[in-house]
């Protein structure tokens, strides 16, 4: 089974606590692990593997609510920068990664805030020290739809 598909079934069922917000293409969920705060994933409600193997205008419309997403994750989270990740190399099914990123957040693993989130060590950045509790997990949700309403 698809673990993207296992999360959109959560969601489905009211189980995903990271659940924030359905679009008429897919789903907003806050990033279990939040090394960079304000990590949101945005769900394809298709389980499709590459972005051209969806109807045209569905395509258009799912790559424009990705980019409305990523500007309301910008503005709640006050990001200097968004970084926006589709790789699918693990998970296939279509799923983006917006990366709020703040100067200095890779402290020594980057220069000055500068480079990639991939920089960061894997085992740090997935550590469960980066799991965000219920009171701070609720207060990320409620901030990121306070901005997706002005967005959407």
């Amino acid at each position: 089974m698809c673990l993207v598909c296992d999360r959109i079934e959560m969601i489905r069922q009211g189980k995903n606590p990271y659940f924030v917000r359905e679009t008429k293409t897919g789903y907003i969920v806050i990033g279990d692990h939040q090394h960079f705060k304000g990590y949101t994933l945005f769900l394809c409600k298709e389980h499709k593997i590459e972005l051209h193997e969806l109807d045209e205008t569905y395509k258009m419309l799912f790559l424009k609510e990705m980019s409305l997403v990523a500007e309301a994750v910008q503005k709640a989270f006050n990001a200097d920068k968004m970084n926006y990740e589709l790789l699918g190399n693990g998970d296939t099914h279509l799923h983006w990664h917006l990366f709020p990123r703040k100067e200095g957040d890779l402290g020594e693993y980057g220069n000055v805030g500068k480079g990639p989130v991939w920089w960061y060590p894997r085992e740090k950045m997935y550590d469960k020290s980066n799991c965000p509790n219920d009171k701070e997990l609720y207060s990320m949700k409620e901030k990121l739809e306070l901005e997706l309403e002005k967005v959407l």
